[in-house]
């Protein structure tokens, strides 16, 4: 049975949660414990009626159904009703049918796709990673918003939707982000009929704050870059101060979006693993909200041996080092450790130069940059025109793969999985600033980059954790967590020390969630 965690009556005003209410029902899946008690619940279920039956009106109205996690996972079992209508619709377009769309396994085209059997996925061959091990990575741009973050979103929606925590008619959802979670958020929410607030550092790229106007009701830039979350932080208290209208979901706490990756991306990366055979050796992850390395809890359950490596910016060496700073990985690496990081089940941790990223976009996309991987190194016209599928991120999740790959001496029978998490569609205009600063990218230009940050990644900034550095770095969860954000230092200390109960029970919560969610769905009566 899951457990509910103790906050002092006299602290109640100051719990970092937006359901403030007495609990009597526990969220365990075969049982439930009466409480009269003021609780913390890791994902809250406990329903609110008359909130419920409001919301459950408003999706009537506007034709909204909800997938579950089952769906989301295998879309085969999306209504044949709902897959006639999306037939029609375009992959970004905003309207409820898009949340079954919510999924790894779009068909790879603009409008009117459906699904495929397995996960789009694309392989990193040794002529561009420099070793022989298989780097694979799931594709995130044929998400809508072109990016998997807004499933992570959808996770962090669902159990305050389902149980009318959240109404839709009446919050405005709150979206602390440094970038794709508030895009994913705020087309959540539109979905949804309801206002969104966004928030994000004002320095993250053009193309986020030009996108983020088009659906987002309210956007907050706050000072400084990807690394300055305290700042979106203090916004947000700072809004629950003054505010009664909003609904703060929160990526680095909010247990929605490790479960979203636990369950969905995790099974995903199993069927390509398992359809590309050879032996897994691990996964590489770059971490921002520590979402996505969520995956990895699930595969290691499955493949026992393998290992989890999160990853961050060598100018921000935050689990490394203890460290701090700025950088231009955009989506990764925030001076913090996530809530809802794993870290006793980290294996280790990678820093990447964001000099090597930048470099390396320009690398990948420049017409100058192509021709040389083509012609010279001997990649194939068929991968090199696929490259513009990797992001800033995903090119530091590569980085990753490379430095983890030669750190094991894995060999070609070993697959190292990866995420690419967006596409280079949100980042033209950090290659025209590029071009600027630079100027022309020339074939001098590509054989340095190759040689340098391809072929030369060494196995230097970076560290295999042992039981006192993986408990160094759950540590530093102390000094955000509790200090800042006035979370229970009870359930800092069973993260730990409950490991294996704590997690478990979060992860055990999708069949209760779907069961909600199908329920919900019965109510508002829209699919037979």
């Amino acid at each position: 049975m899951s457990r509910l965690w103790l906050k002092s009556m006299k602290h109640l005003s100051q719990i970092p949660t937006d359901s403030q209410s007495i609990a009597f029902c526990g969220f365990g899946i075969s049982s439930c414990i009466l409480y009269l008690i003021v609780v913390r619940p890791v994902i809250d279920l406990t329903i609110h009626p008359e909130q419920l039956e409001r919301t459950i009106q408003r999706c009537r109205e506007r034709n909204i159904v909800i997938p579950t996690f089952a769906q989301m996972k295998n879309p085969e079992l999306i209504p044949q009703s709902i897959r006639d209508q999306l037939k029609e619709i375009g992959l970004w377009d905003v309207v409820p049918q898009n949340l079954f769309r919510i999924t790894w396994k779009n068909e790879p085209v603009e409008k009117g796709g459906l699904f495929r059997p397995i996960a789009n996925y694309m392989e990193i061959p040794p002529e561009i990673s420099g070793v022989e091990a298989r780097i694979i990575g799931l594709v995130g741009k044929w998400f809508p918003t072109g990016a998997h973050k807004v499933g992570a979103t959808f996770g962090c929606l669902v159990p305050p939707l389902v149980t009318g925590q959240f109404d839709p008619t009446r919050h405005k959802a709150v979206w602390p982000s440094t970038g794709n979670y508030c895009r994913g958020g705020a087309y959540d929410a539109t979905l949804l009929a309801c206002e969104s607030i966004a928030i994000l550092p004002e320095e993250m790229s053009k193309e986020r704050f030009d996108w983020l106007r088009t659906v987002a009701g309210e956007i907050i830039a706050t000072p400084g870059s990807e690394s300055n979350v305290k700042e979106i932080y203090d916004k947000v208290w700072e809004l629950r101060r003054t505010r009664d209208d909003i609904f703060v979901f929160n990526q680095f706490s909010e247990f929605g979006n490790y479960l979203f990756h636990y369950d969905v991306t995790g099974h995903a990366m199993e069927e390509v693993i398992r359809k590309e055979g050879g032996r897994f050796q691990g996964v590489t992850l770059t971490t921002g909200s520590a979402g996505t390395i969520a995956s990895g809890d699930y595969l290691k359950q499955v493949f026992p041996t393998s290992k989890i490596a999160a990853g961050e910016a060598l100018q921000c060496p935050t689990l490394l080092l203890n460290g701090y700073g700025a950088h231009r990985i955009e989506g990764i690496g925030d001076k913090h450790v996530p809530w809802i990081h794993n870290v006793r089940n980290t294996d280790m941790v990678i820093a990447i130069d964001d000099n090597d990223t930048m470099d390396l976009i320009r690398l990948f996309n420049e017409p100058a940059g192509r021709e040389y991987l083509i012609r010279d190194v001997g990649a194939s016209e068929e991968l090199v025109s696929r490259l513009d599928l990797l992001g800033i991120s995903s090119v530091a999740n590569i980085l990753m793969a490379i430095k983890f790959a030669k750190y094991y001496e894995l060999g070609r029978n070993d697959l190292v999985m990866t995420v690419f998490t967006d596409s280079m569609d949100m980042y033209q205009s950090r290659l025209r600033e590029a071009r600027e600063s630079q100027g022309e990218y020339t074939r001098d230009h590509a054989i340095q980059h190759y040689h340098q940050h391809l072929m030369g990644q060494k196995t230097d900034a970076m560290q295999e954790l042992t039981f006192y550095e993986r408990k160094r770095i759950h540590h530093l969860k102390y000094f955000t967590w509790i200090e800042q954000q006035q979370f229970p230092l009870d359930e800092l200390n069973r993260q730990w020390y409950e490991h294996d109960q704590y997690w478990t029970g979060i992860q055990g919560l999708v069949p209760q969630i779907d069961d909600l969610i199908t329920r919900f769905n019965e109510r508002v009566g829209l699919v037979k």
